[in-house]
């Protein structure tokens, strides 16, 4: 078995010349009994003049609108400005037909028409979303094309007589209802045996609207002069109100129907105007996607639907033009505006152009019932709505979705019982050019998104000319019905969220990634790093996490000091490429993207292979972000002794669902077990950032950060930010503030603009000593912290009992040679009591993190210190900045 790029079955086929190839056969029957889809493309498109159709008053209702529609636009516009709105109208279509073909001919293409097209380059929600609409467009265009012919009929047979012939057919509501299901009976009848009768019936009925419409054109040359009585429609057994004139060829008539003379509409009492005929006109050039729709059972779709489509489109409208023309120079005004009928009443055969209306209208009612039938299946096919459209999935033995059909005509039958469409059918045309106007999106995304495998076949199409059918899809609208458009409007923005939430996830590919792509890259291409300014400074965060089974918390929260900056989620795995048969980290991928959409926190995931972790951090700090996009501070946890909690398992985005953790993270590293890396390679690690320029920040205690709990307590007091911007190692750094203070008070600042950080309170710890002015130390952190535009509490904390009186002679202290200050196990716990006496108890602390020591055997004691100075402090962050990031300036 083989199968197409779309994935469907493909059926083996010898060729005349005996070789053997491949065909889909999917949806709908074997290849053999797919339709020759050309002629099915041709007849797309309605034909000029020979059908009825409806006509908007300039309330936005509709009336069925005999034979002559044409001559109701040239009548009230003028040849002038008839001519116009056709190379408008046709302007409007003919950018949706250039987008139709180049999605068409750019791969394999299935049953749905319109919606495979949309789908599979917008995606399951504009997909299914504009599926529907086009489902329910086509339905009621059926109900529309059958509730017209039943009309049409009752004018000629039913009773009272209306004119001369034969009036059997009772008339009323009911009986019009009966009529009308009579028809859409037969309708169903030849849709449920098959595409291949369809497409005889079609070709059919293309004889006859041709035979039709050769009569006609016959008839302007072939009749002679003569004046057509005319009845007001709604007094039937009135006296005749006028008469209308058909002179043949003449100068005289021709110049008289040059320009407008827009009137009254005899059948609605409303005035006419340049958009209500136009919106008339316009409503018979909405059938360029019946051939698409049937793209599941054409046998060559990406072949056909664009030679079909873009001639059925050239052909009316020279024919639009051309009957313009005769009309305009053989008819009177009074004729054109008020007899809709007059192509009849100067025919040299009146019967033949009734049965082409008749055969005209029969057809466009069972095109859209077939379409909407295609459509409701291809959309049950795909599972968009789950089990509310099983039952559509349902074909016969030849592979015709009778449920589908049969599901399709019962919605038609139930529209027929309004008897009259006026309240939905402007939205019902909305409806189809907001499908067109979206077909159109589907080309530019496309085209604008580069993807080097859109490469359509055809290519007489460019973005300009998407653009341009995008927006006259959008103005013909709102020119046709407001209220309606609007209407469409609201219901698509309904289904596009029903179906985001709501839909499962496709193969099909989201042009969205790759349009994201495309911009991404040039903004990443345009961010240059040489022109950064400290104004616009923001934490662009590395986290490195072993285990986030036990860092679920301090994920949150990175997450909340990344001020809408870059934030990556960091792992290092200890293994060898070159012993090992593939890649691990591609299965851990999944488990990582899956757990930050789970937390819903805004990172990016980076996983390296390395020989030791401070190896992988390196790596990770040289190659993460792209760009001007790259990491400025690394977050790691604390090292100590203190065995992992599993947080992930208690953390609300879990427990709230009541489910247990999916991802494939392995367990927690017990208590006894050894850990991966050694102190001090935990701190030349920090030393390495340190060296690359990069900020520092340690992380302690923070998975038992209850941040629901801390910030929806009573609101008096609110939580509290505790900030010490001092070197709490070096007792000598209370007279003066660095870059890394600065930098400590920025982060603090930062957390407290997050939303979940709103209501939290700064309160600023200033370190003064005896013989100094604290006032004025006061005073001045004040005004830094006015010129900084930051809000905090500043609170004295007297520095003189921690101090040592002879720092330099005290037993088993440590020289530490970039402090210049030593400093014992006493002062620590000394400073870590101060710490821990300023009440209330915050939420979370910031600290100073001192730089490491030069000399490497004195890692193990620099982290011990930062362990005493930390101990039972609760959430605490240590932050050593090496950058400036704040500034006074506007």
């Amino acid at each position: 078995q083989q199968r197409d790029p779309c994935g469907e079955l493909l059926t083996p086929h010898t060729n005349k010349d005996g070789s053997r190839a491949w065909e889909s056969g999917a949806g709908h029957g074997s290849p053999s009994s797919r339709v020759p889809s050309l002629l099915v493309c041709f007849l797309g498109t309605p034909g000029p003049g020979t059908g009825g159709g409806w006509k908007y008053s300039e309330e936005g209702t509709l009336r069925w609108a005999n034979p002559g529609r044409e001559g109701f636009v040239v009548g009230h516009a003028g040849l002038y400005q008839a001519l116009a709105m056709f190379a408008v109208a046709y302007f409007i279509i003919g950018m949706t037909v250039l987008s139709v073909c180049a999605i068409a001919t750019n791969g394999a293409l299935d049953a749905g028409g319109a919606y495979y097209m949309i789908s599979r380059a917008l995606g399951p929600e504009f997909g299914g979303s504009i599926g529907i609409m086009f489902f329910l467009a086509n339905v009621c265009g059926s109900a529309l094309y059958v509730l017209g012919l039943v009309e049409a009929v009752v004018d000629s047979f039913g009773i009272p007589p209306v004119g001369t012939g034969v009036h059997v057919l009772p008339q009323s509501y009911w009986y019009e209802l009966l009529y009308g299901t009579v028809l859409l009976a037969l309708c169903l009848l030849v849709c449920l045996v098959g595409a291949s009768i369809y497409a005889k019936a079609t070709f059919l009925i293309f004889l006859i609207v041709a035979a039709v419409l050769g009569t006609i054109l016959v008839s302007f040359f072939a009749t002679r002069p003569l004046r057509v009585p005319i009845r007001l429609p709604h007094s039937p057994n009135g006296s005749e109100t006028d008469n209308g004139s058909f002179t043949g060829f003449s100068l005289d008539t021709l110049r008289d129907n040059l320009g407008g003379g827009y009137a009254v509409d005899y059948t609605t009492g409303q005035m006419m105007s340049f958009s209500s005929v136009f919106a008339v006109m316009f409503n018979g050039c909405t059938g360029i996607m019946a051939g698409s729709n049937m793209s599941g059972d054409l046998k060559h779709p990406s072949y056909s639907i664009p030679r079909g489509t873009i001639s059925a489109v050239l052909f009316t409208y020279l024919v639009y033009n051309l009957l313009a023309f005769l009309m305009c120079a053989t008819c009177n005004r009074i004729l054109l505006q008020k007899d809709y009928g007059f192509l009849r009443d100067i025919s040299i055969f009146p019967p033949l152009v009734t049965v082409g209306i008749y055969a005209a209208t029969l057809s466009a009612a069972m095109s859209n019932l077939i379409g909407a039938s295609r459509i409701l299946y291809a959309l049950a096919r795909d599972d968009l709505f789950g089990r509310a459209l099983a039952l559509a999935k349902k074909t016969s033995a030849s592979g015709n979705p009778v449920m589908a059909v049969i599901l399709s005509w019962l919605v038609v039958q139930v529209v027929l019982f309004s008897g009259k469409l006026n309240t939905i059918a402007g939205v019902v045309t909305t409806f189809f050019l907001l499908v067109y106007a979206t077909v159109n999106l589907a080309c530019l995304a496309l085209e604008w998104a580069s993807a080097p495998n859109f490469r359509p076949t055809f290519r007489y199409f460019t973005w300009h000319t998407c653009l341009l059918g995008i927006a006259g899809c959008c103005v013909m609208m709102f020119l046709i019905s407001p209220v309606s458009a609007s209407v469409s409007l609201g219901f698509l923005l309904l289904l596009l969220l029903a179906l985001h939430y709501l839909s499962p996830s496709s193969t099909w590919g989201y042009i969205s990634q790759a349009l994201i792509f495309h911009q991404v890259r040039k903004y990443l291409l345009m961010l240059d790093v040489r022109k950064d300014h400290v104004k616009f400074w923001r934490p662009q965060m590395l986290l490195m996490v072993q285990n986030p089974r036990g860092s679920a918390r301090l994920i949150d929260f990175v997450n909340d000091l990344k001020k809408s900056g870059l934030y990556v989620l960091g792992h290092v795995e200890l293994q060898d490429l070159d012993m090992l048969p593939s890649d691990p980290l591609q299965s851990q991928q999944d488990s990582w993207l899956s757990l930050v959409d789970k937390l819903n926190v805004k990172a990016f995931v980076s996983l390296t292979l390395a020989p030791s972790v401070r190896h992988g951090v390196r790596q990770l700090l040289f190659t993460s972000g792209l760009g001007g996009m790259r990491p400025n501070t690394l977050v790691l946890g604390f090292y100590d002794d203190e065995a992992p909690q599993d947080g992930l398992a208690r953390h609300p985005a879990f427990t709230s669902a009541r489910e247990e953790v999916p991802l494939g993270f392995p367990p927690l590293r017990a208590p006894t077990a050894p850990k991966l890396l050694s102190a001090r390679e935990y701190v030349g690690i920090v030393a390495d950032a340190l060296k690359m320029l990069r900020n520092v920040l340690l992380a302690r205690q923070l998975e038992s950060l209850d941040k629901a709990w801390e910030l929806r307590r009573a609101a008096s007091p609110p939580p509290t930010i505790h900030v010490w911007p001092v070197n709490l190692l070096r007792p000598d750094s209370a007279r003066y503030a660095d870059t890394c203070s600065l930098f400590l008070l920025q982060m603090a600042c930062v957390l407290n603009m997050a939303r979940a950080w709103r209501r939290a309170r700064l309160r600023l710890f200033l370190c003064v000593e005896a013989g100094t002015m604290p006032h004025a130390q006061e005073e001045k952190l004040r005004q830094l912290l006015k010129d900084l535009r930051i809000q905090a509490q500043i609170q004295l904390v007297p520095w003189d009992a921690i101090t040592p009186e002879e720092e330099e002679e005290e037993e088993g202290v440590v020289n530490f040679p970039t402090n210049t200050t030593q400093v014992s196990d006493e002062y620590v716990c000394a400073a870590n009591k101060l710490v821990l006496e300023q009440s209330p108890a915050p939420a979370v602390r910031f600290l100073y993190l001192p730089r490491p020591p030069a000399d490497t055997s004195l890692y193990p004691l620099y982290l011990h210190q930062l362990e005493l100075l930390t101990r039972g402090l609760g959430p605490t962050v240590l932050v050593h900045g090496v950058s400036a990031v704040t500034s006074t300036q506007l």
